[in-house]
């Protein structure tokens, strides 16, 4: 019995090699590679819109117009002129505020751009408030609120307001330091109209500058309201509130900001199509 199982194994082994021979093996070279599958998208529809008649070639290369004046006028172009000449339109008939809206508390403003300063002087002492009204309006969060039954999907729109980061500076009379306040809106505060007490904005830094440098030093100690005691905090929240910066100011400051905000945004449109309309 033995003299048989040692035999079986070189028996099988032999069954196994005439299989291999009679059939054909195919190359293990294609089997890693993988399967190549049909372009499902028509090369014609990712240059052309749908329902469009003219099929311009993929590839080729867009030249000069025509016309002899050797610009480039494309179809593309034309029809972002047609846009921003209706969006022009459209912002315009919105604006709330053709000129910019003056604050109360006798602040005298000055506007360089984006960058708006306001400067008031309170018995002797120099307060000025600097904002810059770039990447002000907070962004705006889809199906928070659904349109109710009846409603147009215009009157849903949300309101885009600004809310700036201000700098509150403060010089004494002899005018060797200022102390700055780095002061901005607090997402949740924003529109809390309900709650009269609660102040809608807030105290993030402080630090002593010196006047007469025109840039500020990092070396300076700058204190983060983070870990501030309350009661420390509530005294530099009045502090400002006795130099004209309190709820009253803020609330003004968000009307003037949006309307120069909204002011600088029709403006850039206009420059964008004068842009793309010259040759």
């Amino acid at each position: 019995m033995l003299p048989l199982l040692r035999c079986a194994p070189r028996a099988l082994v032999a069954a196994v090699a005439g299989l291999r021979a009679a059939a054909p093996s195919a190359p293990l070279r294609p089997l890693l590679q993988p399967a190549l599958r049909p372009c499902t998208r028509p090369f014609g529809l990712l240059s052309v819109r749908a329902g469009s008649a003219r099929r311009p070639g993929l590839l080729r290369p867009r030249g000069p117009c025509a016309c002899g004046c050797g610009g480039l006028h494309t179809e593309g172009d034309k029809a972002f002129v047609e846009f921003l000449s209706d969006e022009i339109k459209e912002e315009k008939k919105i604006q709330k505020h053709k000129s910019l809206p003056k604050m109360s508390g006798g602040w005298d403003l000055d506007v360089n751009g984006t960058e708006a300063k306001l400067v008031r002087n309170v018995g002797g002492e120099k307060v000025t408030v600097t904002f810059n009204i770039n990447n002000s309006i907070p962004p705006t969060y889809d199906g928070e609120e659904e349109p109710s039954q009846g409603q147009k999907v215009e009157e849903q729109e949300p309101e885009l307001t600004s809310t700036p980061n201000f700098v509150v500076e403060v010089v004494k009379k002899d005018g060797k330091k200022a102390l700055v306040l780095d002061c901005h809106y607090p997402e949740d505060e924003v529109g809390q109209e309900e709650e009269g007490e609660s102040d809608i904005f807030s105290i993030r830094e402080v630090s002593f500058q010196s006047t007469g440098e025109s840039e500020w030093k990092d070396t300076n100690y700058t204190l983060n309201t983070d870990s501030l005691d309350w009661a420390l905090y509530d005294h530099l929240m009045d502090f400002l509130a006795d130099r004209g910066v309190d709820n009253t100011f803020a609330d003004e400051l968000v009307e003037l900001s949006t309307a120069l905000e909204h002011q600088e945004y029709i403006t850039f449109l206009e420059d964008l199509k004068s842009f793309v309309k010259s040759q």
